[in-house]
């Protein structure tokens, strides 16, 4: 008899422990489960980033196409403005050619009214009144104005290139 009690204790761990270890199983079990859940979301969650970042990429391309086309269309726009600008300042300078001709023809005429006007021989005949002109600006200084306007308006030329030029770079 002292060998049964020993037997069957033993046998009594083992069912302890066999016990012990199905519920270990069973909280594996319950583990891995939720680690297989988690392992779907997390695949989901990749697979949602992959198609994002495919998005974004072709955004990007999309941009840098736009952004090509816009600096190819600023480019040319910036040419033709410079081109326009030099055939101003080209004209500006056929203008002040032209304005001074005809400063210099009307001054010229002045001076042969002027001296057309001089004084003529005095006749006893009572001379009607003759008006005066109003003193109007010389033509010089009028053509100095439109001299003056014509540079203000190159320097404000010119610092619209500078500007875009500021900006292209």
């Amino acid at each position: 008899m002292s060998t049964l009690p020993v037997g069957l204790l033993i046998e009594s761990l083992v069912a302890l422990l066999l016990v012990v270890t199905i519920g270990y199983c069973v909280v594996l079990n319950k583990r891995l489960k939720r680690l297989r859940a988690d392992e779907e979301a997390l695949r989901a969650t990749i697979s949602e980033l992959i198609t994002a970042s495919e998005i974004a990429e072709r955004a990007i391309l999309g941009l840098k196409a736009t952004a090509g086309e816009a600096d190819r269309t600023l480019g040319q726009r910036l040419v033709d403005a410079e081109r326009l600008s030099q055939e101003l300042a080209a004209h500006v300078s056929r203008g002040n050619t032209v304005l001074e001709r005809i400063t210099q023809i009307t001054e010229a005429a002045r001076t042969v009214q002027q001296h057309a006007a001089a004084p003529a021989p005095v006749s006893h005949a009572p001379a009607a009144p003759v008006a005066e002109p109003a003193p109007a600006r010389p033509a010089a200084m009028r053509a100095s104005d439109i001299r003056s306007a014509a540079m203000e308006a190159t320097a404000r030329l010119e610092l619209f290139r500078k500007r875009a030029a500021e900006q292209a770079a």
